[in-house]
């Protein structure tokens, strides 16, 4: 394989197969059935616990779209691999309200099988033992089922010290990890389309509730206001980011160190953000005319904070640039948080959609107006630069905030 980060060479552009997209379907049902679980424990603790069941979810996730990024999946071998791999995760789905009762040992089974799997299916690639796969097979899997075993306070720990290890294989082995070829185009896909899916999440926790409810004027109000959020979450990403990650990859001096930091684990923060946003929805919809507790409105505005915080972190680890626009607005929402406790929850619900959209609108300003610049021939950087460039202004490249800031 050639180097990571060379350009020299590209393979023919990798789109996502249906094996893929089928694959997905399964973890739609496991990040409804966390989002359960946070539902009914949403102090420090029960985040916690959330957390820890969520990490071996993604990554069985992760580690099949890395295989799948790597290799030509599309033959009846590795179609029959992914979909392994998807029963696994349904398992795993399966286990998640029970995970820290009795279906402790079926959450770590199921999680253990998948890794046996995708072993399997790249047994063939020199050295695949010595990595983040073989981590899977020796390490974090038989940690997950020796924890199923346990009491639930040392199995928290044991599952958080699996998680641990599987988060830090790739940084562990990056130099083994030197001469994988990752195709560009794919992996951005593939990240957003699993955003997407938790995105999906906030759809369901705003309709599920609401579905139930008189639907007044007041609990309408709620609707809208929710919908915006999630619009406005939507909007941050796939209008001002996506693209911007897939530039990333192109021009990366090393793409495994973009697909480590910006995909593996910023995403995961990203995504747990929505899915903290998504239980909000829940909390809030259902009664919006009652003031919410202070579980309800961290997992709203935490949410959504760490969701904006991550852009931050992501925009420094693409292009070495502040995503101030983000920063502020996450400040501001973390701010307000303290002060919502005492609000009914339709005010905690418009306060942060007026915070989400005025974020969008100064942000398509300062693209619009970069674009201009550059239009005029006063532009100038290139497009991972965050200065200027048409690719941030007009498709997610590197512009501004809005661009570099983005998701990864």
């Amino acid at each position: 394989m050639g180097s990571a980060g060379e350009p020299a060479g590209e393979p023919v552009e990798k789109r996502v197969t249906w094996a893929e997209l089928y694959f997905d379907l399964v973890f739609v049902f496991a990040i409804t059935q966390v989002s359960g679980l946070l539902h009914h424990h949403h102090d420090w603790a029960g985040v916690a616990r959330a957390l820890v069941v969520f990490v071996p979810v993604y990554w069985c996730w992760v580690g099949t779209t890395v295989q799948a990024n790597i290799r030509d999946v599309d033959n009846a071998r590795d179609r029959l691999g992914i979909l392994a791999v998807g029963l696994t995760g349904l398992v795993m789905a399966l286990a998640v309200p029970g995970a820290y009762g009795s279906r402790g040992v079926l959450l770590g089974a199921g999680y253990w099988a998948a890794r046996v799997v995708l072993l399997l299916l790249l047994v063939r690639v020199p050295g695949v033992w010595r990595g983040p796969y073989g981590v899977g097979v020796l390490v974090s899997g038989p940690l997950l089922v020796v924890g199923g075993l346990l009491p639930e306070g040392p199995r928290v720990w044991l599952w958080a010290l699996a998680a641990l290890c599987d988060l830090s294989a790739p940084l562990v082995f990056r130099r083994r990890l030197a001469d994988v070829s990752y195709h560009p185009a794919h992996m951005p896909e593939r990240f957003a389309l699993f955003l997407l899916v938790a995105l999906g999440e906030s759809i369901v926790g705003i309709g599920a509730t609401a579905a139930a409810a008189r639907l007044d004027a007041a609990e309408l109000l709620a609707v809208t206001a929710a919908f915006t959020i999630s619009a406005g979450l939507w909007w941050q990403y796939f209008v001002y980011a996506a693209d911007a990650m897939h530039h990333a990859v192109v021009v990366a001096d090393s793409r495994r160190d973009v697909v480590r930091r910006v995909f593996q684990y910023g995403h995961l923060a990203l995504v747990a953000g929505v899915i903290a946003v998504a239980v909000g929805f829940g909390e809030t919809v259902a009664d919006p005319r009652r003031a919410l507790g202070a579980g309800s409105v961290a997992l709203l505005y935490g949410g959504c904070g760490l969701y904006l915080l991550t852009f931050g972190y992501t925009r420094w680890m693409m292009f070495r640039s502040v995503a101030t626009t983000r920063l502020g607005a996450a400040a501001v929402v973390l701010a307000l948080a303290p002060v919502m406790v005492r609000w009914p929850a339709i005010t905690a619900l418009l306060a942060l959609a007026v915070v989400l959209v005025a974020l969008n609108v100064v942000e398509h300003l300062r693209v619009a107006r970069a674009a201009r610049v550059e239009a005029g021939g006063a532009g100038r950087g290139t497009a991972g630069e965050a200065v200027g460039g048409t690719v941030g202004g007009t498709a997610g490249g590197a512009v501004g905030d809005p661009v570099v800031g983005g998701p990864v």
